[in-house]
């Protein structure tokens, strides 16, 4: 039975698996994330999958291969929702790559005539309409970033962050992110300077402790799972499943 899509929640891709977007559909998720900076996606993957994942409902945030120019152009021309840009050091930086994101004279977007203009011609509605409804995240994961969070939130061209919640804790200088105290004071910096900028933020959140965080503090978007955890989850289970009828005790086993 087919779940209603819930655009708040989200599965995070790693790879152009169509049957895996189904089944995220089936489910309910209404937003998908696009993990091309460490995933198996090329430029052929992505111009077949990002319109096959829009024609089934679903949200797609492309997190792209580096804060460039060319990466932030290819994942909006092909059609993507949201670009999440890796990588961003400072407000002066975030004001310098989130504008390849952005027509002119707001930005810097070079134009390009394809599935975005219905492969037409376009006018100044049409570049108003495209900076009003695809949305440019910087990643909040460098310390730099996140002292100057403020500043990058009051820039025209973010229209909200993505949290990077491991490489945070890195750089941070807290070692391998934990979910500890001081991993969720950063968390609520982020959710409170969003709050006040009147921005959006969004979380990977794989534990029921973010999960709940996340609601709590007003994330706009939510990212449930990641597919090789789902993957992980589901086959461990049924093997668990199996022992379990079998008498087979796991732990004492050698």
């Amino acid at each position: 039975m087919t779940v209603q899509q819930d655009r708040r929640y989200a599965a995070w891709l790693s790879q152009p698996g169509f049957a895996a977007a189904e089944i995220v559909a089936e489910c309910g998720y209404g937003s998908v994330v696009l993990d091309i900076e460490h995933g198996s996606f090329d430029l052929a993957d992505l111009e077949r999958f990002i319109p096959f994942l829009r024609r089934l409902h679903l949200d797609v945030l492309a997190k792209v291969l580096g804060p460039e120019r060319e990466p932030i152009q290819q994942a909006l021309d092909f059609g993507a929702n949201a670009v999440v840009v890796p990588h961003v050091e400072s407000a002066s930086h975030a004001q310098a790559v989130c504008a390849y994101g952005k027509f002119p004279p707001l930005g810097d977007r070079s134009f390009a005539g394809g599935r975005t203009t219905r492969y037409g011609g376009f006018d100044d509605d049409w570049v108003a309409r495209q900076d009003r409804q695809t949305r440019i995240y910087p990643m909040i994961e460098d310390s730099g970033a996140f002292e100057e969070i403020d500043k990058i939130l009051e820039l025209p061209v973010v229209d909200g962050v993505f949290v990077g919640p491991s490489d945070l804790s890195l750089r941070r200088g807290r070692g391998a992110y934990t979910r500890s105290e001081g991993d969720f004071a950063d968390l609520a910096v982020i959710a409170a300077a969003a709050r006040a900028a009147g921005k959006p933020w969004v979380l990977p959140a794989w534990s029921p402790a973010e999960k709940a965080f996340a609601l709590e503090n007003g994330a706009d978007q939510v990212v449930l799972t990641m597919e090789h955890g789902a993957l992980m989850a589901g086959f461990r289970a049924a093997r668990e499943q199996i022992d379990e009828l079998a008498g087979i005790d796991r732990q004492n086993k050698h």
